[in-house]
């Protein structure tokens, strides 16, 4: 028996050596995670850098080193800054893994032989086609930049063919120089729908209206934090935006309700709203749907992170300390996934967390730590300057986060406002119950796409607090993966344990 153990032991350490160890796994390759992974590598730090994009950029910067759009003047400046990124990575060395999706984090203990405790990452990757293969890696610590994702925009309609998010329509502009033709409505609010529009009219793009949701009593609520918005980096952009889409496009402003409509063929043919308390409509062929951006925390929920409620931004975000530290030892988060800020406040944020992990792990001493940050926490203060302005006046309206009657909530399941509702009425105390009662937040997407309208909707009908009812508990794996993928894994015990939580 000795002799088998001892021989199962030697077998788990060879199997162990031949995966790739690092001493910094950075997850996203956006602002945050480019600029994080270039910095660690800087510093002596043994780095990868996986993301699930073909190439690095994010959402901020996609496809900045390959798109079609060569007109500079078409996506502006703030886009091409990417290109100032990808270079210093690519000399950086560290390691890049790309088309590669992260599926799995377990943490992994002190190992004989003196390797340090950590992470097992799993990830598969996915290129020309091909079936996705799994991996595994080993890494001592994880920076998690996994940006932004668009907030639910849950309106009558929405899953109609013909009506994207605007941050769609921008991904298919970058990566594929791809505009809407025919009669093209944008509604919502925030800057990135008048910074898509801006895109669109640069690229010859004719609009048809911008249907805009900010109430007018929200530029009153916004001017205590005015002063500070003065003197941000925002006023002179926005204000050169703003006035360039004013003049070309149609806006009405007040818009109360919306609801896309369908044609005798199923897609979208017209988009109804109430504006100064009149109901109207439109036709058109493409509606875009935009109402601010929220973290991406499906990682480091699943992770297990601690995470708080946003008042004034009504999401959830990780609770991280200055240095993008969280609750789980060894796990930092920097970027919009650690608080929606902008690309700029994120590429800051990476390199901080960069140096605080350098320190952590006996790179560089504390004080050298601090005097490697100090210039990016300085830089860090002058990108968030003015945030509380726009948080405040682009507040989504209640109606649009907490919908009601069929209005579809949960895309995966279909599930509708209403069902989630009488659950809601008849005892349903959180959204890990509704899974129970309608399945909602157990599709593909994982929740990302119903999770926030979910707890409002609950909260809503119960008078209770969101942070209250809570979020889904999300476990591994966080993204569809198949049998086949975990049966090709190297057999470790942070793996085995990992497809025993997946059967059960």
């Amino acid at each position: 028996m000795n002799d088998m153990a001892s021989d199962m032991a030697s077998d788990m350490a060879s199997i162990s050596a031949e995966i790739p160890q690092y001493d910094l796994l950075v997850v996203g390759a956006g602002p945050a995670g480019l600029a994080a992974a270039t910095r660690a590598a800087g510093l002596g730090l043994v780095t990868a850098l996986i993301d699930e994009q073909p190439a690095p950029g994010g959402q901020i910067y996609r496809a900045v080193g390959s798109t079609p759009v060569q007109d500079r003047n078409i996506l502006g400046a703030d886009y091409w800054h990417g290109l100032e990124l990808l270079e210093p990575f690519a000399r950086s060395g560290a390691r890049y893994l790309s088309s590669a999706t992260v599926w799995s984090i377990n943490r992994r203990e002190p190992q004989a032989g003196g390797q340090p405790a950590g992470f097992e990452v799993a990830y598969s990757v996915s290129k020309g086609g091909e079936e996705p293969q799994a991996s595994l890696l080993h890494c001592r610590h994880i920076i998690l930049a996994t940006g932004a994702q668009e907030r639910p925009f849950p309106i009558p309609g929405w899953t109609l063919p013909g009506v994207i998010t605007a941050g769609a329509g921008q991904i298919l502009l970058k990566t594929s120089g791809v505009v809407p033709e025919g009669r093209t409505v944008l509604a919502g609010g925030g800057p990135l729908l008048y910074l898509l529009a801006y895109q669109y009219l640069n690229a010859g793009v004719k609009l048809d209206a911008i249907l805009e949701t900010t109430a007018s009593s929200q530029w009153l609520q916004a001017l205590p934090h005015a002063w500070s918005f003065l003197r941000s980096p925002y006023l002179g952009k926005g204000l050169t935006l703003m006035r360039a889409v004013r003049n070309a496009v149609p806006i009405v402003s007040g818009v109360t309700a919306l609801e896309a409509l369908a044609g005798a063929n199923g897609q979208l043919a017209e988009v109804r709203y109430t504006a100064g308390g009149q109901s109207r409509s439109m036709a058109v062929d493409q509606l875009l749907l935009h109402q601010g951006v929220v973290p991406n925390t499906n990682l480091s929920r699943a992770v297990g992170a601690e995470h708080a409620w946003n008042d004034l931004q009504d999401c959830w975000e990780p609770v991280v300390d200055a240095w993008g530290a969280t609750s789980v030892p060894q796990l930092s988060i920097a970027g919009d996934g650690a608080g929606i800020a902008g690309a700029m406040a994120a590429e800051h944020r990476g390199r901080i967390a960069a140096v605080h992990v350098a320190a952590a792990l006996g790179r560089i001493d504390t004080a050298a730590r601090d005097r490697e940050a100090a210039p990016h926490q300085a830089a860090l203060a002058r990108a968030t300057r003015g945030r509380e302005f726009l948080e405040v006046l682009y507040r989504p309206a209640t109606q649009f986060r907490r919908p009601v009657g069929d209005t579809i909530v949960c895309r995966c399941e279909e599930a509708t406002a209403e069902q989630v509702r009488h659950a809601a009425r008849i005892g349903c105390q959180g959204p890990n119950q509704m899974k129970a009662f309608l399945r909602c937040g157990m599709g593909p997407c994982q929740g990302r796409f119903c999770g926030l309208t979910v707890t409002e909707l609950i909260a809503d009908e119960q008078q209770r607090h969101p942070r209250d009812v809570g979020y889904y508990r999300l476990r591994f794996p966080t993204k569809p993966v198949t049998l086949g993928e975990i049966a090709t894994l190297p057999q470790t015990p942070a793996s085995r344990e990992a497809v025993v939580r997946f059967k059960k």
